[in-house]
C-alpha cells in the first residue's frame, strides 16, 4: 500500500501512517509509547495514551490528540473510519465524567 494511501479496513494496516488521521508525527507519538505495531492498539485506553504521552514528553498536548487515539483504536477494533473530529463529543462527555471522579 503507498504511504500516502489510507486503509479501508483493520486488515490493510501494515503500519501506523495507514490509519485513517493518523500520520507521521502521531506514528511517532506511538513509538514514544512503546507501541510497535498497529494491531498493539487493540484494547487500548485513548485516555491513558494521551495521559502517557504527556508524561514522556513533558507537555500537556492539545486535546485533539485523545480524539486522534480513540479513532486509531476504534478503526483497529474494526470500526469503519471516521474523522478525528467525530470523537470530540465523545471524548469532552469521558473527561467531564473523569473529572467528576477525580481522575482529570
Amino acid at each position: 500500500m503507498p504511504r500516502s494511501r489510507k486503509a479501508a479496513t483493520a486488515a490493510e494496516v501494515t503500519e501506523f501512517t495507514h490509519i485513517p488521521n493518523i500520520g507521521p508525527a502521531m506514528a511517532g507519538d506511538f513509538a514514544r509509547l512503546g507501541i510497535r505495531r498497529p494491531r498493539d492498539l487493540i484494547g487500548r485506553d485513548a485516555m491513558d495514551l494521551y495521559d502517557r504521552l504527556c508524561r514522556v514528553t513533558g507537555q500537556r498536548h492539545d486535546p485533539c490528540v485523545i480524539d486522534a487515539f480513540m479513532s486509531a483504536v476504534d478503526f483497529m477494533e474494526g470500526a469503519p473510519a471516521a474523522p478525528w473530529w467525530s470523537y470530540t463529543a465523545r471524548r469532552k462527555s469521558l473527561v467531564a465524567k473523569l473529572s467528576r471522579k477525580g481522575r482529570a
